[in-house]
């Protein structure tokens, strides 16, 4: 492997180990380039049959955080400099589906219909699941791109907080998602560590160790 690559996957490994869940924030803001890099990684983030079934909410403003934080214990919520609240769709709609094969065949430089092969089988995925399996399909597809968001925000030196502790139904309704057909699945802190505040900042990263948690069937 050339050198260059492997000092950028040791880059990589470097900073996954700096990043750790954030408990609390400085009042220094990351940089609209630096949000706007994070917000590009998650939109080239993988999804299951490249549907991006959740749309992402950018909150920078201590007013709506406040509330969006309301009966909830992570403070990271109102303190941080950007929220990102990943919305999960509620329902994969077959107009959705046809309008997001039209959208690839058109960037793929595809003839119309091309991927109606594809589309039929989308179609017939979804048209034989109930509501709460696509609601639990689309919200999965959100943490996989929780996941890229944390891992560049991590590359930018960007500290993050990965957040299951919120009142979903004030979030939902702070930024109107049912009417949008979506629900808050998770949601990301963004910002600088704390180093005096944060109990966290200075401690040992913990993992297992690698042979006892990964198998190799080769």
């Amino acid at each position: 492997m050339p050198k260059f690559k492997i000092d950028i996957a040791m880059n990589l490994i470097e900073n996954l180990k700096w990043r750790y869940a954030a408990k609390a924030y400085s009042t220094l803001k990351v940089t609209e380039e630096k949000v706007d890099q994070i917000l590009e990684a998650i939109n080239l983030s993988a999804s299951s049959c490249g549907l991006q079934s959740y749309r992402i909410f950018v909150v920078s403003n201590p007013e709506i955080q406040k509330k969006l934080g309301a009966d909830s214990y992570n403070g990271q919520i109102s303190s941080c400099s950007h929220l990102l609240v990943f919305a999960a769709f509620n329902d994969v709609t077959p107009a959705y589906i046809d309008d997001y094969m039209t959208m690839t065949e058109k960037q793929r430089g595809l003839d119309a219909g091309a991927l109606s092969g594809f589309r039929n089988g989308l179609h017939a995925y979804f048209g034989a699941i109930n509501a709460e399996q696509k609601i639990l399909w689309a919200a999965k597809q959100a943490y996989i791109a929780l996941g890229t968001a944390l891992i560049a925000a991590a590359e930018l030196k960007v500290d993050a907080t990965p957040i299951e502790g919120f009142n979903a139904s004030i979030i939902d309704a702070v930024l109107g998602l049912k009417e949008k057909g979506l629900h808050s699945a998770v949601i990301l802190a963004l910002g600088y560590r704390d180093l005096e505040k944060d109990y966290m900042a200075t401690m040992k990263k913990v993992r297992l160790p690698i042979d006892e948690m990964i198998t190799k069937v080769y």
